[in-house]
């Protein structure tokens, strides 16, 4: 592939939109009173699949985390009153993850600002995606990468 000054701004926007995202994400965070930590633990909590709840097996894969990490932020979540540990009714030696009512409360503030935000960013973001997979093919039309996520009809 041929690398053009193009891909290159390209990517420098996507990155720099991300970064500047992230850091409006942890300073909300923040000032809800949770780290940027215990944010991204509630929601990995709440988007979990399982009505049960998550393992914190589980919630070290979502966070990329090591599993006595993770431990450690449940842990600290759990003496502030946002999480509690569950025995899994079906599997005694395994723990479930639930948030509590303070920890939902939070989270559902959070993303509602999240989803706001989002929808800002949408069109530039999606723009910038257009174009760096445009890049991908300019060689001709490929398999697509397994990373990346099937786009729906608008």
């Amino acid at each position: 592939m041929d690398t053009h000054d193009t891909d290159y701004q390209t990517l420098l926007q996507l990155r720099t939109g991300l970064r500047r995202f992230l850091r409006w994400s942890e300073r909300q965070a923040e000032a809800a009173g949770l780290t940027p930590a215990q944010h991204q633990l509630l929601l990995a909590i709440r988007g979990h699949p399982d009505p049960q709840g998550p393992t914190i097996g589980d919630v070290a894969a979502y966070l990329l985390l090591r599993h006595h990490s993770a431990v450690g932020l449940v842990d600290r979540a759990e003496s502030s009153g946002l999480v509690v540990r569950r025995q899994d009714p079906a599997n005694h030696s395994m723990v479930r993850l639930r948030l509590t009512r303070k920890g939902s409360q939070q989270l559902e503030a959070l993303s509602e600002l999240h989803l706001e935000e989002l929808s800002h960013l949408a069109p530039a973001m999606h723009a910038l995606w257009d174009a760096l997979e445009q890049a991908g093919h300019r060689e001709g039309p490929e398999e697509r990468h397994p990373a990346t996520p099937e786009r729906r009809p608008t």
